[in-house]
């Protein structure tokens, strides 16, 4: 395949599974039911909302608050409104094209403040290991919290059969030893590449916490983390439906709901989705389900699509000595 063809592909699939998903969640429900989510739209206590749109804007500025303690250390200290409108800038090319945002955070920050972009890139993705880690943590968090659905849910369905289990283990520890050793050793361009990424996620984690302020970034990265957690958990009280649902059950819906992001662009169409089925699992009726993932992900969407918008009027009136 062609590489323009190839990146093509990329931008349009997700738009199009995006498309699947919103109409496969949509299909189904009759007119009757399109109307009580139309209702449930018009009826949604929307200063919860509000509060939830609040709450995602001080994640994004924590984000490029955090940002300064990584390029510090390299000798760069960037303007904050800068980094704060290249973090805005990115959420919104991510809307468009899936993992784009990296980069053009990076290209942002280079073009305004002169910061190389390898470098301003490094330090993107070494937060992002911080953030993976974090994200791991809310995974485990959620399974004890929430360990009797798990279990009924996956775990009773595992076949009891400590044999089995055994096996299969055995053999997933024989495919793992010679992944390991293939990657270690060949030649090839895959493995080099999957090796040499391998070493730059160490080499990223390392400096997590050789950094000046370490403590300070982990904190920043704990309440960036705390406050997509809340922004979901408080669009809850904008529906009478779900105004019972506890914290845990909410930490459920954000993890499946975080998973939809890899999969199309911005999360759209699936998104909505998974947060319908995963109220499913608390008994909360489809119709409201649909109406609770359209309002949470429409009204942090609208806000990504403002702040980027005004960040790429602003960025060049506001750094007019650049040019």
């Amino acid at each position: 395949m062609k590489p323009s063809a190839k990146k093509t592909l990329k931008t349009v699939f997700p738009l199009l599974l995006g498309a699947f998903l919103i109409w496969l969640s949509l299909s189904k429900f009759t007119q009757e039911e399109l109307t009580e989510i139309k209702h449930s739209f018009y009826n949604a206590n929307y200063w919860w909302i509000g509060l939830s749109l609040f709450l995602g804007f001080l994640s994004h500025v924590c984000r490029a608050y955090r940002w300064k303690f990584m390029l510090k250390p390299l000798g760069y200290n960037p303007k904050f409104h800068n980094n704060a409108m290249a973090v805005f800038v990115a959420y919104l090319v991510n809307l468009g094209i899936p993992r784009a945002g990296e980069f053009t955070r990076a290209a942002t920050i280079n073009q305004y403040e002169n910061v190389p972009f390898e470098k301003a890139f490094g330090t993107i993705v070494a937060e992002r290991l911080a953030d993976m880690v974090v994200y791991l943590l809310l995974i485990v968090l959620a399974f004890f919290a929430q360990y009797e659905l798990i279990k009924e849910l996956i775990i009773d369905r595992i076949p009891p059969n400590p044999i089995l289990l055994g096996v299969v283990g055995l053999i997933l520890l024989g495919v793992a030893y010679v992944l390991f050793n293939a990657i270690k050793k060949s030649t090839k361009p895959l493995f080099v590449k999957i090796r040499t990424f391998v070493i730059g996620l160490v080499e990223g984690i390392q400096t997590l916490f050789t950094m000046e302020k370490k403590w300070t970034y982990i904190f920043y990265t704990f309440l960036i983390w705390a406050l997509y957690v809340l922004m979901l958990y408080v669009v809850i009280y904008a529906f009478p439906e779900t105004s019972h649902l506890g914290l845990d059950a909410i930490l459920i819906c954000f993890i499946m709901g975080t998973f939809s992001f890899a999969t199309t662009n911005g999360g759209i169409g699936a998104y909505p989705y998974v947060m319908q089925q995963a109220l499913l699992l608390y008994a909360i009726p489809e119709t409201i389900g649909a109406s609770f993932g359209w309002i949470a992900w429409t009204s942090q969407t609208v806000l990504v699509i403002v702040l980027g918008g005004l960040s790429f009027l602003f960025l060049p009136i506001l750094n007019k000595n650049k040019y």
